[in-house]
This record gives C-alpha cells, sequence and structure tokens, in this order.
C-alpha cells in the first residue's frame, strides 16, 4: 500500500525569530506522535543548495543586484524540491521546512523592492502546484529580533541590513498572513519561550488531529 501524501510545512520569520529553536521542538513534538518527517531549510537542504546559502549569506563588498539574488535563491529550491521535498512528500512523511518561497515575498519583494510578478513567476516554473499546506509564521518586533542575532556574534550578508529593511521583511510576513488566513499560524515569539512552545505544540496537534483520520499510512 502506497503511503498518502505528507504534510508540507514551512516555518516562516525574520531574524532573531528563533526558528531554529522552535523547529527543534516542533520535530521532536510530532515525532513523539509517530510522526514520520524530514526537517530542511531554504536556502540549503542539498549540496548545491547548501553551497548556494554560502553564496548568498557570506558578506562581500561587490553589491549583489536583487535578481541575482533571487534567481540563487530559486535556482537552490529547484534543486531542493525536486530532491528532497516532493520525494518525501511522496512516501507520506512531513516536510518540516525552515522558509520557503513565502521568504522570497518577504525579502526580495519587500526587503528589495522587486516586482511579486517576478516570484510568481519563478514559483510557478520552479515549483509547479507545490505550496505549502501550512505555514507557521514566527512574528517578533524588528527591534527585539535584531537585538538577539546582534547577541549571536558575527552578522552574515542580510543580517547587515538596515532597520527599514527588516521593518519592510515584517510587514510583508504579515501581509503574507492576512492574504492566506486558511495556511498561516501566527506565532507571537517575542514572549517566552515557554510560551511559544506551547503555542506551536497547540497548532501541530490541530494539524495532527486534522490530518491523521484522513490519512492512514501502512506500516
Amino acid at each position: 500500500m502506497v503511503p498518502s501524501r505528507g504534510l508540507f510545512i514551512t516555518v516562516e520569520g525574520g531574524e532573531g525569530a528563533g526558528k531554529s529553536t522552535n523547529i527543534a521542538g516542533i520535530q521532536a513534538y510530532l515525532q513523539s506522535r509517530g510522526v514520520e518527517l524530514v526537517v530542511t531549510r531554504e536556502p540549503g537542504g542539498t549540496r548545491l543548495g547548501e553551497d548556494v546559502r554560502e553564496v548568498l549569506l557570506r558578506p562581500r563588498e561587490e553589491p549583489v543586484v536583487p535578481m541575482a539574488e533571487l534567481l540563487l535563491l530559486f535556482a537552490a529550491r529547484a534543486q531542493h524540491v525536486e530532491d528532497v521535498i516532493l520525494p518525501a512528500l511522496a512516501a507520506g512523511k512531513w516536510v518540516i521546512c525552515d522558509r520557503f518561497t513565502d521568504a522570497s515575498y518577504a525579502y526580495q519583494c519587500g526587503g528589495r523592492g522587486m516586482p511579486a510578478s517576478a516570484v510568481r513567476a519563478l514559483e510557478s516554473l520552479v515549483q509547479g502546484e507545490l505550496r505549502p499546506d501550512y505555514t507557521l509564521l514566527l512574528d517578533t518586533p524588528v527591534d527585539t529580533g535584531l537585538e538577539r542575532v546582534r547577541g549571536r556574534g558575527d552578522l552574515d550578508r542580510f543580517e547587515r541590513e538596515e532597520l527599514a529593511f527588516f521593518q519592510r521583511v515584517r510587514e510583508t510576513y504579515l501581509q503574507l498572513a492576512r492574504e492566506s488566513s486558511g495556511r498561516y499560524h501566527l506565532v507571537d515569539a517575542s514572549q517566552p519561550l515557554e510560551g511559544v512552545r506551547a503555542r506551536i505544540e497547540e497548532i501541530c496537534e490541530e494539524l495532527f488531529a486534522c490530518w491523521a483520520p484522513r490519512h492512514p499510512v501502512a506500516r
């Protein structure tokens, strides 16, 4: 018996929102419920994607043209979709991805000012019909997030952007959440970690309860 398609869940948020910490919590919680899953990230997730990630995040004197940045992200995404995401979903596994195409709308359209039509065209070309089933948006005030990031040490190329850039990124994320309220689950990531984890566990339990009865998987 072929297992039913898994859920594709993305975790989005600006700098210092605590995505890595909370994704580890999501992974542990779902695995405790017997969910088979793959945890991955963007840019990254494959050898090619990790190479592109290093290129994109490394500070450099040469200004990176926004279109070049966008195309590099989607090149990595194309490899990621074909090599990791689609095979895992087809095998009935859940995929938890640290950022996906919504990040391109937030960072390249909101932050860089690129037209949304450019992202939509690449999204259709690279992903076909693939879209996240659910998205958790870890939202925190920009000042709070940047303070957390600066406390970690060296900053990457994105983390060195000006305050207004990150404000535009946050505003775009919140707009996406309003436009796709059925897919988005907003989490106040400015509260203490225990509160964030409790809210995320509530969301995961809701998703599991809705998914499990309709998707029996052969063991």
